[in-house]
């Protein structure tokens, strides 16, 4: 082959992968953004918006979601991390970090002449194995109250201690089998509020103020009515109020809303949520009864509280019906407190579903939403536990997998192996970003757990971030959701799968320039 031939299909070689590298070096950037926050030695990242404003956090998804990112790929992971925040609520960072390594080492094996199909083939083959072992490995908890789950609370919320009893105690308070329940998520009953006390109970936080100061403050064994509408008479077209036949309707209607709110006055009822907004009547006779009223409550939160209290939201019109027929739609609550100074509304112990709120203190506005987050993934960490046990932390059980996976390598014949490969060097990937986030070597310690692990057949071993020794990751409380790894995989296997295949990157026309064509072709 002559040098002109042989740079004509270097030439080609190189435009065929050029899409590829383009792809895998947008997701390399998305992992470095991420990947010094891994382990108890992580450090933070501050983000900045065009008008100043700072964000300070450790959170791998808040990362993700705020950060400026205007490539197709990098977009790419940023959205399968999202999922992963959705499916599990933790374990976005490890899933961003070892997707990164993955298209890396693709991307490398492709550029030395491995067929894409191959790595895919191989990496898609390991990814399966690799989370029959983390399952295999997996201790379920039998007991909602086995002090292990405190120490998921704690890895996963970074070390505070508050924030890791707070959580535990909701998890009891709601129970194993509303844990399990693939539904309702523990991450969603936190609130993070400047100036409170840590607290957590079973009810529901109604974030607004009574409708005004001569309301009760505080109720005790109250029916609670939930209006899913305005608290106001029903409208009548201003045209119609010229007539004579339509102000007496109007008339009508005021007279029918007032003997309405006086039936609900007489009913007992004593917390009544509203909606949307309350007629000045409405307010007047409710206040003189000694009715607490709250107006423009949020959707979900109305919804919550009716879940709670057993009460069926009501229309306006709904309250036309008759006493007993009404008094169906009531829910009830053992205790409704005014928190004036946190401006909430808070509703406890419910006769309906059992709901537990976790409140987490910040001293200022500049740390609630760090605070909310770490207590959210210590929430999600203690649910994931739950539902699919427990398994030994800090990198340990990865570097277990890595040397159980590349044992495939002996009965995979052709490239496919190339594709374990890519699978083995993702799982030692995170472990190797805790020992440097920690300032050891990563090389060495790698090397010096690998040969503990194996010389004592202790699949728990890893590194003392403290120390730098080699230690028993579930004697020093060092555990891990299951679940967080075997989903953290997936996302990364799923990203990496669609990166590989993407062999063009074509700009598509904007819409305004396929309108001009369609045009030009009409005419």
């Amino acid at each position: 082959m002559s040098l002109k031939q042989q740079a004509s299909k270097g030439s080609e070689i190189d435009e065929r992968l050029s899409a590829l590298v383009t792809n895998a070096n947008a997701v390399r950037a998305i992992a470095s953004a991420v990947e010094s926050t891994l382990g108890p030695k992580g450090l933070d990242t501050m983000l900045v918006d065009r008008f100043g404003e700072v964000v300070i956090t450790n959170d791998g998804v808040t990362i993700l979601s705020m950060m400026e990112a205007n490539h197709p790929a990098a977009k790419m992971v940023i959205n399968i991390a999202k999922s992963q925040q959705e499916e599990i609520g933790d374990g976005t960072t490890t899933a961003t970090v070892m997707a990164g390594a993955l298209v890396g080492a693709g991307v490398e094996h492709v550029s030395k002449g491995v067929p894409v199909v191959r790595v895919i083939e191989g990496l898609k083959m390991a990814v399966k194995r690799a989370q029959q072992l983390i399952e295999e490995q997996s201790i379920p908890v039998n007991d909602i109250k086995d002090p292990r789950l405190r120490q998921v609370a704690l890895v996963a919320g970074r070390e505070h201690e508050d924030i890791a009893d707070l959580v535990v105690e909701a998890a009891v308070l709601i129970g194993e089998e509303k844990l399990k329940d693939k539904t309702f998520k523990l991450a969603d009953t936190v609130l993070a509020e400047e100036g409170a006390e840590n607290h957590v109970f079973m009810g529901v936080i109604i974030d607004k103020e009574r409708m005004n100061k001569q309301m009760p403050k505080e109720l005790e064994n109250s029916p609670v009515l939930v209006i899913d509408d305005a608290l106001e008479p029903e409208e009548i077209e201003e045209e119609a109020l010229g007539t004579e036949s339509g102000f007496a309707r109007y008339l009508e209607l005021q007279e029918e809303f007032c003997s309405n709110i006086q039936k609900i006055i007489d009913m007992g009822i004593k917390l009544v949520l509203v909606d949307r907004g309350v007629d000045d009547t409405a307010e007047e006779m409710l206040t003189d009864a000694g009715v607490m009223v709250l107006q423009r409550v949020a959707n979900k939160e109305l919804r919550k509280a009716a879940e709670h209290c057993g009460a069926k939201p009501i229309k306006r019109t709904g309250l036309k019906k008759s006493p007993p027929d009404l008094s169906k739609y009531l829910g009830k609550a053992e205790k409704v407190i005014s928190e004036e100074k946190l401006e909430q509304v808070w509703i406890m112990g419910g006769s309906g579903k059992p709901m537990a709120t976790v409140l987490v203190g910040a001293a200022t506005s500049e740390v609630v939403g760090e605070r909310s987050r770490i207590a959210k993934d210590a929430a999600a960490a203690v649910q994931a536990a739950v539902r699919g046990g427990i398994v030994p932390g800090g990198g340990a059980l990865e570097l277990y997998v890595a040397r159980e996976v590349e044992k495939m390598r002996e009965g995979i014949k052709g490239m496919t192996a190339f594709g374990i490969d890519c699978v083995v060097e993702s799982l030692k990937r995170p472990v190797s970003q805790i020992i440097s986030n920690a300032g050891f070597n990563p090389l060495e310690k790698i090397a010096d757990i690998n040969a503990a692990q194996v010389e004592q057949n202790k699949v728990s071993l890893a590194l003392n971030c403290d120390t730098g020794e080699i230690a028993d990751m579930y004697e020093l409380g060092v555990v891990d959701p299951a679940l967080v790894k075997i989903h953290a995989l997936k996302a990364a296997g799923e990203i990496a799968e669609a990166i590989l295949r993407i062999d063009t990157i074509i700009k598509m026309r904007d819409e305004d320039e396929k309108k001009r064509e369609s045009r030009k072709f009409e005419e």
